[in-house]
């Protein structure tokens, strides 16, 4: 195990230039809900049904599953860390300094492509003919409102989310009384397999993430040590809740095989159902949804930077706060412009596959820093750290084939990055004591 440091306990000691403390448990929740609604519902239900069917059902709970247990864990951890950078602070603090990079670069590298699904989701629902040039303006807009202050991109995430919830809730009335919902749908047929129902399940964990960005925003909340444990199981639970009705409604309406094949599911549902004055309606939701989780996204992409360019893993300029807007600035603009980049260039089935193997990733060494906690520090039941981790693992490597390609590609790429910048610390760290 490694050292422990003084971090968690005086962040504005050793970071001068320290984050402000102005997040409430409403505000902490809210940030995790824009990041998971909007990701799950517009964009992972076709995939996760084509894998396996019915069988989404299944893998949903298999998602949820593992996504309480990093929870937990990252809840636990962010309440003895309460610092920017999320699992990268864990690993580097429990594991060793390799670890810790690791799961940061997991993170920013999968973020990055969580980032260009979302804002490719708006610009299929705005202008689909114009996808990529909308996405880019939606990249920029948001990294814009980021700048300004996080208590700004808190207020504007609590207005997306309310907006999705009420749609959300249209399309699910609307599938529950039009009288075109079929329980019979939602029968397991002999082509479910236990296979599919695993990889249902990691690219519905893509949905699932978002909590992550309360933990990363531990050093700009309040009270950390009680809002964040708090804030965490909480937005899991209201977007599991969520995701539940919506996935029976869709599933009840066009069945499995019509839902695998839809670009835009819950529109889709409207017009089966006959409501077409709703799919307007849905596709701003769809919009705004996209929008939410780009905005909360890209705050935990660029404060895990942060953390990283105060190590020197990164760029060390990328490490400065805005002493006006007390936000990274630096890191802000620099993850708009390398989403803006994937955005342009990229598609949304393959961002989303090659997303979840790296946050899987993260969790994974989430969980094991989890495992080192002791009873004095407030550990987790042991089972979930070993759940979390084991599951993790399983649902990482039962991803289609070359999200796990492209995954392992750039862990690989990360590792050599890690070992340059080490040798050159170690390098200049022996000429200054030489000196």
């Amino acid at each position: 195990m490694a050292e422990r440091s003084s971090t968690p306990d005086h962040p504005q000691g050793k970071f001068p230039g320290g984050l402000r403390r102005r997040l409430g448990l409403s505000d902490a929740v809210v940030i995790g809900l824009g990041s998971m609604l909007g990701a799950g519902i517009f964009a992972a239900l076709g995939p996760a049904a084509r894998a396996a069917g019915a069988g989404l059902l299944a893998g949903l709970v298999v998602a949820a599953v593992i996504a309480y247990c990093n929870a937990t864990s990252s809840a636990r951890l962010a309440a003895r860390y309460p610092v920017s950078g999320g699992t990268y602070v864990y690993g580097r603090e429990r594991l060793g300094e390799f670890w810790g990079f690791a799961a940061g670069w997991s993170f920013v590298v999968g973020k990055t492509a969580s980032c260009a699904a979302m804002a490719l989701t708006v610009g299929a629902y705005v202008w689909p003919d114009r996808a990529h040039a909308v996405a880019v303006a939606a990249v920029v807009t948001m990294t814009a409102v980021n700048y300004r202050g996080v208590e700004k991109s808190a207020l504007l995430t609590r207005i997306v989310v309310a907006v999705v919830l009420g749609v959300l809730a249209a399309v699910v009335v609307a599938a529950f009384t039009t009288g075109h919902a079929d329980t019979e749908r939602l029968v397991f047929d002999t082509e479910v397999t236990v296979g599919g129902i695993l990889r249902s399940a990691g690219l519905l964990f893509f949905a699932f993430a978002g909590y992550a960005r309360i933990a990363t925003l531990a050093e700009e909340v309040r009270d950390p040590s009680r809002t964040i444990p708090r804030a965490i199981p909480l937005a899991l639970a209201i977007t599991l809740a969520v995701y539940t009705v919506v996935a029976v409604a869709a599933l009840g309406v066009l069945g499995p095989q019509r839902l695998a094949g839809a670009t835009a599911p819950l529109s889709q549902v409207v017009q089966v159902t006959g409501v077409a004055w709703l799919e307007p309606v849905v596709r701003a939701g769809a919009a705004a949804a996209a929008l939410g989780s780009l905005l909360a996204l890209t705050l935990g992409v660029s404060r895990t930077v942060l953390a990283m360019a105060r190590d020197r893993y990164l760029p060390q300029a990328l490490s400065a706060v805005h002493s006006r807007f007390g936000v990274p600035h630096r890191a802000e603009i620099g993850v708009g412009v390398l989403v803006a980049v994937v955005a342009a260039t990229a598609d949304v089935g393959s961002a989303i596959g090659f997303s979840s193997f790296g946050v899987l990733l993260y969790y994974a060494v989430a969980n094991a820093s989890a495992w080192t906690l002791t009873a004095a520090e407030n550990r987790p039941p042991r089972v979930i750290p070993v759940l979390g981790l084991l599951g993790c693992l399983v649902l990482a490597f039962t991803l289609p084939w070359t999200a796990v390609a492209t995954g392992v590609a750039a862990t690989a790429m990360g590792v050599t990055v890690y070992v340059i910048r080490a040798r050159a610390r170690r390098r200049a760290s022996g000429n200054g004591a030489a000196s």
